[in-house]
């Protein structure tokens, strides 16, 4: 196991080539969330001390409400092929939405992709490898595009109606409204 302060340039070529990562995120006296996230060309490391990635609307929204709550978040890439390798970024991070100062500077690091609804802003305060040889050797099939195919079948009102009503975490924490942006728009009622 080996500790870094910051990602560097062997970190990026790892994270770069990864078709998967996890996000765990906490707050006090709720579940511990951890979620799987995929979606090619979703993660950005923007320099050694900084990460984001772009987030779809999915079936919740709790790392939204951990970071409003406690703003810790561990992101987690595990290599499936040759060298085995775990690679953890622990830090603090935000939700940008599409409405907020912030918002232009995140998202010139993206394409923007239906349904996306914020950014996750993250700074990073310290790095973590460890082996991985328990992980298996995989292999990428294929991306599934069924969340996205989705978001651009919706009916922005649906849509709107159905992700309203979840202002709030599983556990009762608050979120922050979210709404999908779209090009050239400006979400609704913000």
């Amino acid at each position: 196991m080996d500790f870094f302060d910051e990602l560097n340039f062997k970190h990026i070529e790892m994270i770069e080539s990864q078709p998967v990562f996890f996000v765990a995120t906490a707050a006090a006296d709720a579940r511990i969330n951890l979620s799987p996230k995929g979606l090619q060309d979703t993660f950005r490391v923007i320099s050694p001390t900084r990460i984001a990635y772009l987030d779809l609307g999915g079936s919740g929204n709790e790392t939204n409400a951990h970071l409003l709550a406690d703003g810790r978040i561990t992101v987690m890439f595990c290599n499936f092929q040759q060298p085995a390798l775990i690679l953890r970024i622990y830090g603090t991070g935000k939700p940008v939405l599409p409405w907020e100062s912030g918002w232009d500077e995140v998202a010139q690091h993206f394409t923007m992709l239906p349904g996306t609804r914020q950014i996750f802003d993250i700074t990073v305060e310290g790095v973590q490898t460890s082996c991985g040889w328990g992980v298996p050797i995989m292999q990428t099939e294929r991306e599934r595009r069924t969340l996205i195919k989705a978001h651009s079948n919706a009916d922005p009102q649906e849509w709107a109606g159905k992700y309203e009503s979840r202002s709030t975490s599983i556990d009762g924490l608050p979120t922050r409204t979210t709404d999908r942006y779209i090009a050239g728009e400006t979400p609704s009622g913000k």
